[in-house]
């Protein structure tokens, strides 16, 4: 395929019943071995797997379960198996492999000696199913070029990642970036490519869903921040920051202020146009006027529940001393199709 050694696919999944056997079968035409890695599904999930000839690993339920442990299982697994690993492509298991994308990502590390860790676009099966899931089509439509982070879906050089020290299972969100930061801190470079990657069947379809992954963001932009607070690269810390003020402290001088400037401080809210604005620009350059306005609109609201993430972060980081139980929401009113 590329001349670099075995390629390996990891899958990681919990009840994707339909979602794991179309992402199983988009796999199915390249020659690569497929781990899949299983955290305690109820749906009869890796014995579907094994039927698609995928090597089944069955995480160990006494351990709390994430998407970083899973992904380091998987890992694992291939480098056990297949001593010549060259390169591991992840996929979540709600998501589909776009045809071709393997051998062009796999091409672009040969060319490219440098990058560590090459992604793609990523498309949402169903934008149409709810505003939510609009949102996420959205999110996963960047810019092509150098990036900061990858997202769950990507395929990385196995020796960056060995040199990286692998996955944080102990982060129950924001394990990419975490990562990223740690791999491009020694000196790799991470490249999002302007070529289909996965489809994806995110499941959004009620606004508490949406509401909870937001909190899961929140909580990990702080914990990803906290951990790399002697960091050079501040881009966690200032996003932070940005929830902080634009979702907590100006909204709540605007209200104390209200009864003394007879409620001329409640004008402090028109502020807010900025972050919007420029969220529906960034949207704008690649997306149509709708989405545009849909996700500006969300993401802004969006800080609302990522405050209340960065808060609960920081109550269990320095109240409790204890971690944040893993924050779910694909489950929530959703149905596998």
């Amino acid at each position: 395929m590329h001349g670099m050694g075995t390629l390996g696919v990891v899958v990681i999944g919990r009840n994707e019943g339909e979602r794991l056997a179309r992402c199983l079968a988009s796999i199915a035409p390249a020659p690569v071995p497929v781990v899949y890695v299983d955290s305690g599904s109820s749906d009869g999930s890796p014995a579907l797997a094994r039927s698609r000839g995928a090597d089944v690993v069955e995480l160990d339920a006494s351990l709390p379960f994430t998407a970083a442990r899973g992904r380091n299982a998987g890992f694992d697994r291939l480098r056990r198996t297949h001593a010549d690993l060259a390169l591991v492509q992840f996929v979540d298991g709600d998501c589909e492999l776009a045809s071709g994308w393997l051998d062009a990502a796999a091409a672009h590390l040969a060319a490219h000696p440098d990058v560590g860790v090459v992604f793609g676009r990523r498309r949402e099966r169903h934008p149409e199913a709810s505003p939510w899931n609009r949102c996420a089509d959205v999110e996963w439509d960047g810019l092509p070029g150098e990036a900061q982070a990858c997202g769950g879906d990507a395929l990385m050089r196995a020796s960056v990642l060995v040199e990286a020290g692998g996955y944080d299972p102990a982060l129950i969100a924001g394990e990419e970036p975490d990562l990223c930061m740690r791999i491009r801190r020694n000196g790799w470079r991470i490249v999002r490519l302007d070529r289909e990657m996965t489809l994806h069947d995110a499941a959004l379809l009620r606004f508490r869903q949406w509401w909870r992954r937001q909190v899961r963001s929140g909580h990990a932009y702080a914990e990803t921040a906290w951990r790399h607070r002697a960091s050079p690269d501040r881009t966690r810390a200032r996003r932070v920051a940005s929830i902080a003020f634009w979702a907590g402290l100006l909204p709540a001088a605007a209200l104390a202020l209200a009864i003394p400037t007879r409620g001329a401080s409640l004008l402090l809210l028109l502020a807010e146009a900025r972050p919007w604005l420029g969220l529906y620009r960034a949207a704008r350059r690649r997306r149509t006027q709708r989405d545009a306005l849909l996700y500006a609109s969300a993401c802004l609201l969006g800080k609302v529940a990522e405050l209340r993430g960065v808060l609960a972060f920081a109550w269990n980081q320095g109240v409790r001393r204890r971690a944040t139980a893993l924050i779910e929401y694909k489950g929530m009113d959703a149905r596998p199709r």
